[in-house]
């Protein structure tokens, strides 16, 4: 059984390591990664920011972050799984655990960048309702999709 856990010091090192793994497979880790992975507290979660890591018996096999952008906006971001992991569920797991804990902070907009590249991830990410939208201006060189859920809740 998976189970999801928020950001503890000690699991800095997956957040770095299971995102690093992805971009030099596919890309390259720009400035801006090297900054959020080495620097989490500073670039994620002192600014409101959570991430969440995915448990499989005892072993820490994914994760995926909320960053601040603007009031009630979060970019759902470094979202990875283990590959020797992969196939378990786990992205889907982090993915509605993201949105819940998006949906409990009350925020009123979730934005992401991809790949198309990244299929699987771009298919997750429409299947639980978040929409191509154009992309402006990217602040990751490597990105070519920009997608966004609106979020509703009661006041």
């Amino acid at each position: 059984m998976i189970t999801i856990e928020k950001y503890k010091p000690e699991y800095q090192c997956y957040f770095e390591a299971f995102n690093k793994a992805w971009l030099e497979k596919y890309f390259v880790v720009e400035a801006i990664d090297e900054y959020v992975l080495t620097h989490p507290e500073e670039a994620i979660l002192n600014d409101g920011g959570q991430i969440l890591f995915a448990v499989y018996q005892n072993e820490v096999i994914g994760t995926v972050a909320l960053r601040k952008v603007a009031d009630g906006v979060m970019e759902f971001t470094k979202m990875a799984v283990d590959e020797k992991y992969q196939g378990l569920g786990a992205g889907k797991l982090l993915c509605e655990a993201a949105i819940a804990l998006a949906r409990d902070l009350k925020l009123q907009k979730l934005v992401l960048y991809s790949q198309t590249q990244l299929e699987t991830a771009v298919g997750i990410y429409q299947k639980y309702g978040f929409v191509h939208k154009p992309i402006d201006s990217s602040k990751y060189k490597r990105a070519d999709v920009y997608m966004e859920m609106d979020l509703l809740y009661e006041s």
